[in-house]
Order: C-alpha cells, then sequence, then structure tokens
C-alpha cells in the first residue's frame, strides 16, 4: 500500500501561501474542482472523490490524528462513474458526509502542495510527501519540516483529522 507523510494546516493568508508555492514549484499550478463523500466505516476513512469531470478516484486511508507530520497509508481505484458509485456505496455503507472544495495543487519535488478553499470551512493547505520505495517515514518528516519553513507554515496552524471532521465538528476558520 503506498504511503506519504502529511500534514494540514489553516492558511491565515492565502495570497502569500499562492506565492510561495508557486515560487517552490516554479509554475502557477493545477486548478481541480472535487467533491469528497466519506462513508461510514470501521476502519480509516473511505471517500469517494468527485473531480466533477465525470471521473473520480474511490480512496481508503488510514492515518493518525494528530497534528504535525503524520505516515498514512492509502489505496485508490479510479472510476469513470462516481455519481453510480456514490449510490451504491451510500445505499450499502452509509454517508458520513461531503466536502466541497477548490484545490490549486503545486508539485515541489516528491511532496504535493495543496492550497485549498474549503466550503463552509475557509482557506487551507496540505503537504502529502509521497514516499518512494525504501525511503522511511523520518526522511518523509523531514522533507514536510523543510517545506512548512520555507511555505511559513506555523506549528500552532496545524490540525488534525480531515476537513469532514473539522464539518463535522462545526469549525470554521
Amino acid at each position: 500500500m503506498p504511503s506519504n507523510v502529511e500534514i494540514k494546516a489553516a492558511v491565515h493568508d492565502i495570497q502569500i501561501l499562492t506565492r510561495k508555492a508557486k515560487q517552490l514549484s516554479q509554475s502557477e499550478g493545477t486548478i481541480i474542482l472535487q467533491q469528497d463523500t466519506f462513508f461510514n466505516v470501521q476502519k480509516g476513512r473511505l471517500k469517494l472523490r468527485n473531480l466533477m469531470n465525470g471521473s473520480g478516484q474511490l480512496i481508503f486511508y488510514d492515518r493518525p490524528d494528530v497534528d504535525g507530520p503524520k505516515l498514512s497509508n492509502y489505496s485508490i481505484s479510479l472510476t469513470n462513474d462516481p455519481d453510480g458509485l456514490a449510490e451504491v456505496l451510500s445505499a450499502s455503507l452509509g454517508v458520513k458526509g461531503t466536502v466541497k472544495k477548490e484545490r490549486h495543487l503545486y508539485m515541489v519535488g516528491q511532496t504535493r502542495v495543496h492550497v485549498d478553499t474549503v466550503e463552509g470551512l475557509g482557506h487551507f493547505m496540505e503537504l502529502e510527501v509521497v514516499l518512494k520505495d525504501g525511503q522511511s517515514a523520518e526522511e518523509g518528516e523531514d522533507i514536510t519540516h523543510k517545506l512548512m519553513e520555507e511555505l511559513g507554515v506555523k506549528k500552532e496552524d496545524l490540525l488534525v483529522g480531515a476537513y469532514m471532521d473539522l464539518l463535522l465538528a462545526d469549525k470554521k476558520f
């Protein structure tokens, strides 16, 4: 199962963060509209990501709910029928909730830098250091800490859990 080391943080000035992400990635980034439907499962999290273009991804992931860099193990299955798959999963598992966001993706080496605007929550950023074969979680954490510093992300802005958890807790940023 693939793994990454990731963090999520609240963003106070999205323009400054976006400028730094563009500089580090040497790109304008990619805009991705996403609607994530989370389903009730016993272990980890299961979400269907509708990419709003007729395609989607069924994503299972398991990670600890702690602030700071954390190891996340995940599996992804692609679909060309996200609406049909959503119906089947909703009927069989039940829906926990839905997250709608506009994501700006920047690639910095092996790291996916996400600058997100989440409907009903606000502005956030995520770092996902996709680990290479044989690369340790500690190496991923080192990369995460370096990028946090370069992007100006403070430890006190780090968040625990997924956007879905924040929505369910009715937290606003």
